[in-house]
């Protein structure tokens, strides 16, 4: 079995050989595609990047924000492409090379991978998770809660690619379609007859799920995060409905929502009547309710309110929004037919996820933890949660990425100031930003009598953090998580929270 993703998602996975009489076809009927050339050739690979063409290939000239797959055609063409899928009519192409034209090339992709790859969604059953916060902790823990010996299930999202037989490393959340589908067929030959994948906006806006099948759809939450991109909070909640309403594919069997955001209540109203729903949440009225909730620094122990009964749950989970979290994966099991109470008991045995409320422990006398919070929500959930469980002083190192939303920076600079007793404001993926500029909206934010220093050095402000704490403190490392670099003037620059905390911590206490 191949191990590397290249190979994952190779062409050489594809046993048979199709033409685009028998799949092209099909998606050109259906959008009354034009094309000049033949339909005659053999397409022995699907590729929207220049560089992984192969003789026989069909390579979709995909438009992008920083670049145009009609400008790498030449590098297409001569290493074999025989079939090129545009949005443009008039391109210059040599004799017995096809030219087919559509309206999105991007959704074009999605449909014809989905039937190169022999629709692998359609064989299983397929769980979409979606929302602000959450995605990444609901879908682990739900394929935790799945699996059983002699039984992958397999998972797609922002820490790693989980393929039944072998774990990828993630290089995005919602890969493209080109990706997904390679392997999800991986899966299927792994044995998993089920899968748990994150839907992040911008998969669903550039039309990488389009057409998929999900059997159950979860919405998490909707707070403030990536403004840049959509615009607007409406915009960015309309993109998450498609996979609900139909817009994005066919209708999910079932809708897990949270019935405590007001966003998720809207949701609720705005599905059509044959979609089944199931909500969760703190509040009254939810189908997967927790009450009477005891919360501390080892996690939390709550009285499950289901169609199923009352049932006590202890969940090695710590914070309020965790428990949020423990109810989606409830909901969705239930809503997959599986024996809840059984969960509960495999509840016990989850180890938690990478860069998710990760500690860092050399033999301190306070707490470190690293966390992937990045969004004013998120961010004010873990300090609230942490203030909580600590009895000394909860201090926190956080930044703002560069490129990106620059409102959501005065916001996250108020919540940690509200929240947080010290901070350490610094780099975030600063991309080709100035990290001053960032520093200046941050500021901003900055709220009267806060004890906040500004510290571009990432690694200096996680030093700095920890040598201020005390017995009995904790001091959180927010934004990045399992992220193992700094993106810095579009180079990726190795750095990773837990492991520059570990060795700082090393130092401290050995003198290593």
């Amino acid at each position: 079995m191949k191990n590397n993703l290249q190979e994952v998602i190779s062409v050489e996975s594809v046993k048979s050989r199709v033409t685009p009489n028998r799949i092209l076809r099909e998606v050109m009927d259906q959008e009354s595609i034009p094309q000049k050339g033949s339909l005659s050739h053999t397409i022995k690979a699907i590729c929207s990047d220049s560089r992984r063409v192969v003789p026989g290939s069909a390579f979709f000239a995909i438009p992008g924000s920083r670049t145009n797959g009609e400008l790498h055609l030449k590098e297409a063409l001569d290493r074999g492409a025989k079939v090129v899928v545009s949005e443009s009519p008039d391109l210059d192409l040599p004799h017995g090379v096809t030219n087919i034209t559509v309206d999105n090339a991007r959704r074009s992709l999605a449909r014809f991978s989905k039937k190169f790859y022999d629709s692998p969604d359609e064989s299983m059953s397929l769980v979409g998770i979606t929302g602000t916060n959450g995605k990444t902790t609901v879908s682990t823990l739900t394929r935790h809660l799945l699996e059983e010996p002699g039984r992958p299930v397999g998972l797609i999202g922002t820490v790693q690619y989980n393929l039944g037989d072998r774990d990828v490393p993630s290089f995005r959340t919602t890969p493209e379609a080109i990706d997904l589908y390679p392997m999800l067929k991986s899966m299927l030959a792994a044995g998993c007859r089920s899968a748990v994948m994150e839907v992040s906006s911008h998969g669903i806006h550039q039309a990488r799920v389009s057409g998929i099948n999900l059997e159950i759809a979860t919405f998490m939450n909707l707070t403030r995060d990536h403004l840049d991109y959509h615009g607007s909070m409406e915009e960015y909640y309309r993109e998450k409905r498609k996979l609900f309403n139909g817009l994005n594919g066919p209708l999910p069997k079932m809708a897990v929502i949270n019935g405590d955001c007001p966003y998720g209540r809207r949701l609720v109203e705005e599905l059509p009547p044959q979609v089944r729903v199931l909500t969760f949440g703190l509040e009254e009225g939810n189908h997967f309710r927790a009450k009477n909730l005891t919360l501390d620094s080892e996690g939390s122990k709550f009285i499950l309110e289901s169609p199923l009964g009352n049932s006590v749950v202890v969940s090695p989970l710590i914070g309020r929004y965790n428990v949020s979290n423990v109810l989606a994966s409830f909901a969705i099991m239930h809503a997959m037919g599986e024996d809840v109470l059984k969960s509960i008991q495999k509840l016990r045995k989850f180890h938690g996820v990478s860069g998710r409320m990760e500690l860092v422990d050399k033999g301190q006398p306070y707490r470190v933890v690293v966390d992937y919070a990045h969004t004013p929500d998120a961010l004010r959930n873990a300090l609230e949660m942490l203030q909580e469980c600590t009895k000394g002083k909860v201090r926190v190192v956080f930044g703002c990425g560069g490129d990106r939303d620059k409102g959501k920076r005065l916001e996250m600079t108020r919540v940690a100031c509200a929240a947080a007793d010290q901070i350490w404001a610094t780099s975030d993926n600063p991309r080709t930003e100035n990290i001053e500029s960032i520093f200046g909206d941050m500021k901003k934010g900055v709220c009267k009598g806060a004890e906040i220093y500004f510290v571009e050095d990432r690694r200096r402000a996680i030093d700095l953090a920890l040598e201020s704490a005390d017995e009995g403190d904790c001091v959180l490392i927010a934004g990045k998580g399992h992220e193992s670099f700094q993106e810095v003037q579009y180079t990726a620059i190795p750095f990773d929270d837990r492991i520059i905390a570990g060795d700082l911590l090393s130092a401290k206490l050995y003198g290593g």
